[in-house]
């Protein structure tokens, strides 16, 4: 009976019960759908049959998206579809999805090619917002690599106190850092981090925000875990503020 219950489960799962697999022709079912960025890690991520082998783009997939999805439809007035999507930059439907969420991209070592970081470097700059969350510790320098090679001529800046992204539907404190489930002992508050958080971004010309950058935090972990008791609720509850706030942004600018 376990085994059949497992068995059930992973179907509904994949066969898209939880989220729906991607499907380019169909229209939106609402304004706000949810986009992981997908990216070649070294071998790890191809095509086969049934779809994706996961890779480093897909750790806390789908959990976080199920989970932060209805926190943005409890918390907020936008309409959230239920499903979640994924997507590589070289797809035809990349202009539909003006929101995309990429993680460890500094442990999977994301490298793009001339062809992806000048596709990328478009949506940005005609109005697409990038998230980069979960890396740490010596993953610094990949990500820097990656966005000049996307963005050249525009820095990553370290966030201040005064960042309109800080404030565009809760005013945060972005003095504390979100950890991932792996950094914490079952009830503890305090986080076991590689050193401290940093909250950095990249503007454009405008002034405008195109990509948001969370270095040495695990804001999907906070998502993933969300109805886990050993995971710390206000750093959950933090990371859907913080979720918010970049959705909302990325909206209205």
């Amino acid at each position: 009976m376990h085994r059949l219950l497992v068995i059930t489960l992973l179907y509904f799962v994949f066969s898209g019960g939880l989220f729906a697999q991607q499907d380019p022709d169909r229209l939106p079912e609402a304004e706000f759908h949810m986009a992981r960025m997908v990216y070649a890690d070294g071998g790890a991520f191809g095509r086969g049959r049934g779809g994706f082998r996961r890779g480093w783009w897909a750790i806390d997939y789908p959990q976080a998206e199920y989970h932060f999805t209805r926190g943005v439809r409890r918390l907020s007035n936008i309409e959230v579809a239920d499903d979640s999507q994924h997507v590589q930059l070289l797809d035809e439907d990349l202009y539909d999805y003006p929101w995309l969420f990429v993680q460890q991209i500094g442990q999977g070592y994301w490298n793009p090619n001339p062809e992806e970081a000048e596709r990328l470097r478009e949506y940005l700059l005609r109005g697409g917002f990038l998230v980069i969350d979960d890396f740490h510790g010596n993953d610094w320098p990949v990500v820097v690599k990656a966005m000049q090679n996307v963005l050249p001529g525009y820095p990553i800046v370290e966030l201040t106190p005064e960042d309109p992204i800080f404030h565009a539907l809760y005013d945060l404190n972005q003095t504390t850092q979100i950890p991932g489930d792996r950094h914490l002992f079952c009830g503890q508050t305090q986080a076991r981090m590689e050193g401290p958080q940093k909250w950095a971004g990249v503007y454009d010309e405008e002034g405008r925000m195109m990509v948001a950058i969370n270095f040495n935090m695990d804001m999907g972990d906070a998502w993933e875990h969300a109805d886990d008791p050993c995971y710390p609720e206000p750093m959950t509850a933090l990371a859907y503020r913080f979720g918010l706030n970049y959705v909302i942004y990325a909206m209205t600018h």
